[in-house]
């Protein structure tokens, strides 16, 4: 699959707040999962070149379903609840925790999760657990650095190469430093998704 960049459709579909609301009709996922507020919104609306389409908000924990955006009647975008939300109750946690771990559970043709980490923050301990988990489960995973903007760009090689060390992720593991705001990375993170379409 191509997208050759060009979004001619993008649309909302569903919000899965139970394993049951679940989208299985075969297409390619590519699942975004982050801190709350890493910027999942801000980068899905960026990709997608529609500016309200995933909600956003100041408020972190906003997102608290599952959202499936359909692009092109061809590929699922969707939209995890954030982990790590501090004035989220501990049920609430728990129930989200269970909500994600369905959804990666859940069998589908092709999935690859998008792990955004927050570029300037760098990767936090409930990233290298979120990291960790995708790892042991086996899951198709690109790790994408969020709000390179706020980096200077002669710090950004030494951020990208401590959030590899943070993460314990290989040497080989490629990750793509972007910006929602500016636009910067979007053609390169587009192309690693189009090699896994």
């Amino acid at each position: 699959m191509t997208f050759n960049l060009k979004i001619e459709k993008a649309e909302f579909v569903r919000a899965g707040h139970r394993t049951e609301d679940f989208v299985r009709d075969g297409r390619p996922e590519f699942a975004f999962v982050g801190r709350s507020n890493v910027g999942k919104s801000s980068l899905l609306n960026r990709l997608l070149g529609r500016r309200g389409l995933a909600r956003i908000s100041q408020t972190p924990g906003r997102t608290r379903a599952i959202n499936y955006f359909l692009i092109n009647d061809r590929v699922y975008f969707v939209d995890l609840p954030g982990y790590g939300y501090a004035k989220a109750g501990r049920a609430d946690r728990a129930e989200w925790a269970a909500l994600v771990d369905g959804y990666l559970r859940c069998e589908v043709p092709k999935r690859t999760v998008l792990l955004l980490i927050d570029g300037k923050v760098g990767a936090t301990p409930l990233d290298q657990q979120a990291y960790r988990y995708l790892t042991e489960m086996e899951v198709a995973t690109v790790i994408v650095a969020t709000k390179i903007d706020q980096v200077k760009r002669g710090k950004r090689q030494a951020q990208l190469e401590d959030i590899r060390r943070t993460l314990g992720a290989a040497e080989e593991a490629q990750i793509l430093p972007v910006s929602a705001e500016s636009g910067d990375g979007i053609p390169a993170l587009w192309s690693a998704l189009d090699s896994r379409g």
